[in-house]
């Protein structure tokens, strides 16, 4: 036999090889993760209900789901120990402001176009009509629009609003 008939099977128990070592790191930081368990610590089930630990045992865990509610789970159902920011700020909705001198994104972008008046703005330029207007009427409209008071003509493609 060759070399080159060995190599797809050389490949792929190396393949397994990677991927259950990968799998075996997950699960020992896991375990690591529940080994650190506190009470007092909030914790995300992997039902996704949250609760604070009240007791720790060799396999399972007391949590506290809400007022008189205490329920035991199997260490092992025990998904995520987040940290109290993180805990407050999804079951109470408290958000931790680290950063308050931080620059605030805004909603829009009135506030990021410039104001010193060296831009020229919307409100400044000539209102522009986009309507349809015949050749023969154009002369009109422009003296209509000279006289101050008078009223424009209108005609059959031109709108009112304007």
């Amino acid at each position: 036999m060759s070399l080159l008939t060995l190599l797809p099977f050389i490949v792929l128990i190396g393949a397994m090889f990677l991927m259950t070592r990968s799998a075996k790191k997950k699960q020992q930081q896991a375990v690591e993760m529940r080994n650190q368990m506190q009470p007092g610590s909030g914790v995300r089930t992997i039902g996704g209900m949250y609760a604070t630990v009240k007791e720790v045992n060799e396999d399972t865990v007391l949590v506290d789901a809400g007022p008189g509610v205490e329920l035991l789970f199997a260490k092992n159902a025990i998904g995520a120990v987040l940290t109290d920011d993180e805990y407050n700020r999804i079951v109470h909705g408290v958000e931790h402001d680290l950063k308050s001198d931080a620059d605030i994104v805004p909603d829009d972008a009135s506030s990021l176009t410039e104001t010193d008046g060296s831009a020229a703005t919307p409100a400044d330029d000539k209102a522009v009509d986009l309507g349809k207007k015949d050749a023969a009427d154009e002369p009109a409209d422009e003296a209509a629009e000279a006289k101050p008071g008078a009223e424009p003509k209108k005609t059959d493609g031109d709108s009112e609003a304007k």
